[in-house]
């Protein structure tokens, strides 16, 4: 999306700074913050991790971040403000010369309004627009109300969405939510044409099968933004938080996906959306 800003006397520059000064004052509910991501779009980045989610992945490594603070302001995570998270990226700002910051959970969908004034005032940065990107499962998107995020998604430079998997009814089961909410967001990424990279968490028998892969990949065929496809292979790191909470972890017994397999699965999905989007005559 580009935006025409007309400059006469000064008066645009004021707007643009009042703007980015009610911005800066915006509070969002954050678990943690990395300095030096690389793992979370392009080049290293600032990543920042959002409390809450409603989603319950089967094989989710971060459950600690999934209750949402009370209404009263307690509960888990930190308040943070916009302000005091761009004076961290600052700090190191020579490091994110390639990268940016990343918006991660939790889920930061969850906290639409938090998210857009980060990313307005990361592009109105006055020592540079910094590159953004949303990491997202689109728990709480739906195309009827897509207005909720339209300002979110208009100061988004790059998207990582998650397809947990392309079986409807195997999704509420493995996460919780039906699987709607992410293709309802790719529809949408795609009309708006935002760079996005597409990701899915290889499970040994739940997400491995050929036609489950295949079938993410004629699912994203029809979304001319991908810009890339991770398959990322199960493993069991996150298993230790579910200890250390208290949590079962649904997986137990499931062991660890095979590296050189998911990159077999890979080219499946790959394969299966070059002829879908042939049939598309694109």
């Amino acid at each position: 999306m580009v935006v025409l800003r007309v400059r006469v006397e000064g008066a645009a520059v004021t707007v643009d700074s009042e703007s980015r000064a009610r911005d800066v004052d915006v509070v969002g509910r954050v678990h943690s913050t990395e300095s030096f991501g690389t793992v979370d779009g392009p080049g290293t980045r600032f990543v920042v991790f959002c409390q809450g989610c409603p989603m319950r992945c089967q094989y989710c490594h971060n459950p600690d971040t999934w209750e949402f603070a009370r209404a009263d302001g307690t509960g888990p995570g930190t308040s943070v403000s916009v302000g005091e998270l761009l004076e961290r990226y600052e700090r190191n700002r020579p490091f994110y010369k390639r990268g940016g910051i990343t918006v991660t959970g939790g889920e930061p969908m969850a906290q639409p309004d938090f998210v857009a004034a980060l990313f307005r005032a990361a592009h109105a940065a006055p020592a540079g627009r910094i590159h953004t990107c949303l990491d997202t499962s689109a728990a709480t998107f739906s195309a009827a109300h897509a207005d909720r995020f339209s300002a979110l998604l208009d100061d988004t430079d790059m998207v990582l969405l998650d397809i947990k998997t392309s079986d409807p009814a195997l999704h509420e089961t493995l996460c919780g939510l039906p699987a709607s909410h992410a293709l309802e967001l790719g529809d949408e990424l795609a009309r708006r044409r935002i760079p996005t990279l597409v990701r899915h968490v290889v499970v040994p028998g739940i997400t491995d099968s050929e036609e489950e892969c295949a079938e993410v990949g004629r699912i994203i065929a029809n979304w001319d933004n991908v810009v890339g496809l991770d398959f990322l292979p199960y493993h069991t790191m996150g298993k230790a938080k579910y200890d250390k909470l208290g949590i079962e972890y649904p997986l137990k017994g499931v062991k660890a996906m095979n590296a050189a397999r998911a990159k077999e699965l890979r080219k499946v999905a790959l394969a299966a959306r070059a002829q879908r989007r042939a049939e598309r005559g694109v």
